[in-house]
């Protein structure tokens, strides 16, 4: 966010207030020189997030081939062992390997090898064994509900995500940007509707799902290739194989399979298995693909990613088992291929290309284009509500499931996870990103989720939202000079922790969870925004340059003490006309060495001749500020008191 000199319609005036014969501030009770409190105590060192000690999925992403699926397993299959949590509920059937087999034991799992599977349960050739029943029966009775409740409109998604290419559905998730996207990928698709005769008629797309690659689509190649490439060595083929898990229509009658796709229906159910989903891991990985080259819509393209997951349920393909799963290992192949080193020039030329030409496209530059990319409307763009897509994500991450493992468990981040939020937060180091993976982590316990590395548990979208808790010193730079995120991010996520925020850089951020941490806020260059009445936390805040706003709908509150020195300092307050919208509130001690107060008035507000805003106000006062400016008014008289600041507008 930058500000520029008002235009002359809009008089802004400039209050000079007397300092003491020395130019420093004083207090105004006994005229002493003003002596600001200290900083905020830092917390010591920054938070980490170790790398688990378990084998990494990032480093054996090559063991996951289709190749023969009697040697994929836990020991030698990185795509069967991310899953490994399946077997709390589900025990497949399995031989032991002869000794001098291709498939030794790893990391204490036996070494095994699928059996001869039939893919049809209960038909007295035993495929596995049930583990825990309760969760086993909720996952088929989703899928019963689920199928028996569909609205016509689900049945149509759930159709169209069945047989279209999962690359051109995710593109859905870009809102604004999809028609430009697809024209530049050269993405086609030949099922936009459903056929009268579905019911009885197989159709398969005819499309080039994620669309021309390479040299052949000079525009747009490079991105096209990044989303093709997330999908090396992604096979979900091993997992179904020794897993032997059946569909849910399998396991259940009542099960309702959508009419229009029971000539989708697979013949050979020993070729056919449900865990885990296939379409889900796809729209996964492509998900994530396309939300590292344009982060712009990061947190909307992984929100289709996961609809398309559901659509499985919906359709009767899959169970949330099934669904859930997809979501780990498409998370986890689609990072292992962005964190391979041989990656990074095509990584950087797909960011590079897809801002370049849809910019071009959109008649957009590097300062308007993220606000274009924001600009849809729920009736024109599905993935327009934020509030709404935050509740769906997090209800398909989990499904409702109980927990059936420990609770409270700290979270771990796989190796390599990092690079998910590369684009997202370009200002963070890869340190600070893990620990952002680390304090948004999902609960513990649930189903499948509790892997040793920490895939289950991501949560890219509360991610993309910053920390969840400060439990140390987080030192933020933003260079506004390099555009995008590192000039303008916002954090929406409810911030707790004991820990310390330390904003520098010329950057702005914007804080607008329902923050609770305590260790306190220091500004020392750049902006930041508090859009929420606790944006700071509970601790002091700490200006010591740059500028701090406060633009809450209702009077922003500092739960300790408020100090801002004197030089090139600024506190800003957005004034509305109700509420108390943005004024700012300290509970403790309020020390103005000096700076400027420039007020703002938000929303249309603007007050008549007369009227006495308060603007500050504290447990105590002390100092004046140097420089007072208010938007629009010539004639504005401040009124200090020992606990607060008010605004007379003169005529």
């Amino acid at each position: 966010m930058h500000f520029v000199p008002s235009r002359p319609l809009v008089i802004a005036v400039s209050i000079a207030l007397a300092l003491s014969a020395c130019g420093s501030n004083t207090d105004s009770a006994d005229n002493q020189p003003l002596v600001p409190p200290a900083a905020p105590a830092d917390q010591g060192a920054a938070e980490v997030a170790a790398v688990p000690s378990a084998t990494a999925f990032v480093d054996t992403i090559a063991s996951n081939q289709r190749g023969d699926a009697r040697y994929a397993t836990l020991a030698t299959n990185a795509g069967v062992r991310i899953l490994g949590g399946f077997l709390a509920v589900w025990k497949p059937l399995t031989e032991l390997v002869d000794a001098g087999s291709p498939a030794p034991a790893l990391d204490g799992f036996p070494a095994v090898v699928a059996s001869t599977w039939t893919g049809v349960p209960n038909d007295g050739k035993p495929d596995g064994t049930i583990v825990n029943a309760a969760v086993h029966a909720a996952n088929i009775d989703y899928v019963v509900q689920a199928t028996a409740n569909r609205s016509a409109a689900q049945a149509t998604q759930a159709y169209l995500d069945d047989r279209r290419g999962k690359g051109y559905s995710v593109t859905e998730g870009l809102g604004p940007l999809t028609a430009a996207w697809r024209a530049a990928a050269q993405q086609t698709t030949t099922i936009n509707a459903v056929a009268a005769d579905a019911v009885s008629v197989l159709y398969n797309d005819g499309g080039n799902n994620t669309g021309v690659a390479g040299s052949a689509n000079a525009g747009f190649g490079s991105v096209v290739d990044l989303v093709n490439l997330v999908g090396n060595n992604a096979s979900t083929e091993p997992a179904k194989r020794f897993y032997k898990y059946a569909r849910p229509y399998r396991w259940s009658a009542a099960v309702q399979l959508l009419p229009t796709l029971v000539p989708a229906k697979s013949t050979t159910p020993a070729t056919d298995g449900g865990f885990t989903s296939g379409h889900s891991a796809e729209a996964t990985r492509d998900a994530v693909a396309m939300a590292y080259a344009l982060p712009e819509r990061y947190q909307e393209l992984l929100a289709r990613g996961l609809e398309l997951g559901e659509s499985r349920i919906l359709a009767g393909m899959h169970s949330p088992l099934d669904v859930l799963s997809g979501r780990i290992l498409g998370q986890a192949s689609a990072a292992a291929n962005l964190a391979d080193a041989a990656n990074a020039a095509k990584k950087a030329a797909a960011v590079t290309q897809a801002h370049a030409t849809l910019m071009a496209a959109t008649g957009t530059n590097a300062d308007s284009f993220a606000a274009y990319a924001q600009s849809g409307t729920p009736a024109n763009d599905r993935f327009a509500d934020y509030a709404v897509n935050k509740a769906n994500y997090l209800r398909r991450s989990t499904y409702g499931f109980a927990p059936i493992g420990a609770v409270g468990a700290a979270a771990v981040v796989p190796k390599g996870a990092e690079v998910l939020l590369e684009t997202r937060q370009p200002y963070l180091s890869d340190a600070q990103r893990r620990v952002v993976l680390k304090t948004t982590a999902l609960p513990s316990g649930y189903p499948v989720m509790d892997d040793a590395e920490g895939w289950g548990r991501l949560n890219l979208f509360a991610a993309a939202d910053g920390y969840g808790a400060f439990n140390g010193n987080v030192v933020l730079v933003m260079d506004a000079a390099k555009g995008g995120f590192h000039a303008l991010d916002r954090w929406r996520n409810d911030i707790v922790g004991s820990g310390k925020l330390v904003k520098q850089g010329s950057g702005t951020l914007r804080l607008a969870g329902a923050n609770s941490w305590s260790g306190g806020t220091e500004l020392s260059a750049g902006v930041l925004q508090g859009d929420s009445a606790t944006a700071f936390g509970a601790g002091d805040v700490y200006v010591s340059g740059g500028t701090l706003i406060a633009n809450a709908p209702a009077p922003l509150k500092v739960a300790g003490k408020y100090t801002q020195l004197s030089g090139a300092t600024t506190l800003e307050l957005d004034i509305g006309a109700a509420g108390g919208q943005g004024s700012m509130t300290v509970a403790g001690a309020a020390t103005i060495a000096g700076g400027t107060l420039r007020v703002k008035f938000a929303n249309g507000y603007k007050p008549k001749a007369g009227d006495s805003i308060v603007v500050l106000s504290a447990g105590s006062l002390k100092g004046k500020f140097v420089t007072i400016t208010v938007d629009g008014y010539a004639n504005v008289t401040p009124v200090y008191s020992a606990t607060g600041l008010s605004l007379t507008i003169g005529g």
